[in-house]
């Protein structure tokens, strides 16, 4: 059975300590009794302890730093008293004294570390830290007091591979692997300020080394809770598929939104909540919140703090109560971000689809322009691009709508993005449901593919786009390369480590198509952010778009209608 480091290291220190101090003491001390030496030591022990307060420390969490910290406090306290013990300042009495307090501390340490830690706490699992900073020795020291027992740290500073940080071997991230024969229990990532695409790196490079993976989470989250350990979270596929966009511009936004007010709807869904969070966080004046559903209305209510919020639960095809609400609040900048997205209920849902998104986002855009409000940014999708479903046409014809308003006082731009996630109706929550019910995980084709997006990066690019926006414009945001769908399905069971858990492909649904698309053809425009393009633009003669709007409500063959709308609309009903 192997002896713990730590203790090892405690014992010769202890030792080392103790026969310097007895060394120093009979070679340099006058000669006393010693009866009368013991006494003295004992008194002077305990004199130490009381006035350093050594009896507050919590041993259980204590570590060569701390007696460090100690011995060096006690060399300058043990300068001040002295001279009343011995009659002048001898280096070799300070010597003594100095040991004699590192042996004692030490002895306490190792005391409590064996006696109560070892025996209260067995060390059954092993953990690799990822990451030697500041992060990582906290969650090393936590872990002293757990079943886990900290096998390595791994850094990618060549400075300090291969040194030790409390006994704890710090080695790179290839020496791991090559120490891995046998699985590791657990890795923490503790890198709170790592990009996404690191910590992606990392569970590429290390996965087959470790039982589980957790994350710790970024600095601002974890600011908020004084025990690490508590916060570790298993690393998600949202952790693995995230991007962070590299010219996000905070200034931009800001600038957009601070001392605004501003009016979203859909503001309970995923999107429009998203929104509402990050006008929060650039100083918007007021929030007016729109919705149709109280819980999402009153949840997200719930989470704004510091900012003056309105809530109006209300439609956005009832246009005069809309006309209301802009004359009641006079927003500076209106989010439309509700509409029906799930493509299959949609198609189950012709007229609502129609009705809900195209009436709907006519009636907001309308209003905003009546009411001179100074800039209006509408949510699209990648369905609308080719589309060939109900819901990707409609919010085809919601663009054409926005882009063709423009020029009447108030600024109008679309913004184009594929799936985000995590979103309601999404399929991430839906798999996560179908694997902890024990599979299978449905995915309709093997080679389905989808863009993904965070929602707070998505959001953000968003109100960026908003801000560059001189009105007419169809942003599009960067969205990475597709992924497939089973591959992701795939991920998502590898991360939970059931791989009982199967996949079974069940066929395309009603207009959904293998792939997405979010340019209809190459002729876009650049910005000055590599994030964000512009699509080429699509005259729609707005008398006639009006018309063409109120004949799709009114007509039979409402397909029909969206293709005379929509040349581009090939209906893929099966």
């Amino acid at each position: 059975m192997s002896i713990d480091k730590r203790i090892l290291n405690f014992l010769v220190i202890i030792v080392l300590s103790f026969i310097t101090f007895l060394w120093t003491f009979f070679i340099f001390h006058i000669p006393i009794d010693y009866k009368v030496i013991v006494g003295v030591i004992l008194v002077r022990m305990i004199a130490s302890r009381l006035i350093l307060r050594d009896y507050s420390l919590s041993w259980s969490k204590a570590s060569q730093k701390t007696f460090l910290i100690k011995s060096f406090v006690y060399v300058v306290a043990f300068l001040v008293y002295m001279p009343y013990f011995y009659g002048e300042v001898r280096f070799s009495f300070l010597v003594s004294e100095l040991f004699l307090y590192i042996f004692s501390i030490n002895f306490l340490m190792y005391a409590y570390y064996y006696f109560i830690n070892k025996s209260r706490v067995q060390k059954t699992k092993s953990v690799v830290i990822y990451g030697a900073g500041r992060a990582g020795i906290k969650l090393e020291s936590e872990f002293s007091d757990s079943e886990y027992r900290v096998r390595y740290f791994v850094d990618d500073d060549k400075v300090i591979q291969n040194r030790s940080i409390d006994s704890v071997k710090v080695v790179s991230a290839d020496e791991l692997k090559r120490k891995c024969k046998e699985k590791f229990d657990l890795l923490v990532i503790a890198m709170p300020s790592a990009e996404k695409s690191r910590i992606k790196e990392i569970y590429e490079e290390l996965n087959e080394c470790f039982s589980e993976i957790q994350v710790l989470p970024s600095l601002s989250e974890i600011l908020q809770e004084k025990d690490f350990s508590k916060q570790l979270k298993d690393i998600s596929v949202e952790d693995l598929l995230a991007r962070h966009p590299k010219d996000l511009d905070k200034e931009k936004i800001a600038e957009f939104i601070s001392g605004k007010t501003i009016l979203v709807t859909g503001a309970g869904g995923s999107i429009g909540s998203e929104i509402c969070r990050q006008c929060e966080k650039y100083g918007a004046k007021k929030l007016v919140m729109l919705d149709h559903s109280e819980y999402n209305l009153y949840a997200i209510n719930e989470e704004i703090k510091n900012v003056p919020t309105a809530t109006v639960m209300q439609s956005i095809t009832d246009k005069d109560a809309l006309e209301k609400t802009f004359a009641k609040y006079r927003p500076d900048i209106v989010i439309h971000a509700a509409a029906y997205k799930h493509v299959p209920l949609v198609e189950a849902n012709v007229y609502e689809g129609i009705y809900n998104n195209i009436m709907g986002t006519k009636n907001v855009i309308d209003t905003a322009i009546r009411h001179h409000v100074k800039k209006f940014v509408m949510i699209s999708t990648d369905k609308a691009v080719r589309p060939t479903n109900v819901m990707g046409t409609t919010k085809r014809i919601c663009e054409l709508y926005a882009q063709n308003s423009n020029g009447q006082g108030t600024d109008i731009v679309a913004v184009r993005f594929g799936n985000v996630l995590g979103s309601s109706g999404s399929v991430i929550p839906k798999f996560k449901k179908q694997i902890e019910a024990g599979g299978p995980i449905t995915v309709t084709h093997p080679d389905i593919t989808r863009y993904f997006m965070l929602i707070p990066e998505a959001c953000e690019l968003v109100l960026q786009a908003g801000a560059i926006g001189s009105g007419g414009e169809i942003f599009i945001l960067d969205m990475g390369e597709p992924i497939k769908i089973a591959d992701l399905a795939q991920k998502m069971i590898e991360l939970s480590g059931r791989d009982e858990v199967k996949i079974e492909f069940t066929g395309l649904r009603p207009g959904e198509k293998l792939y997405e698309e979010l340019l209809i053809d190459e002729s876009d425009a650049k910005t000055d952010y590599e994030s964000i393009t512009v699509a080429k633009p699509t005259m729609y003669a707005l008398e006639k778009l009006n018309k063409d709007i109120k004949e799709l409500l009114a007509c039979e063959d409402k397909l029909q209608k969206l293709r005379e709308i929509v040349p581009e609309f090939n209906h893929q009903p099966n």
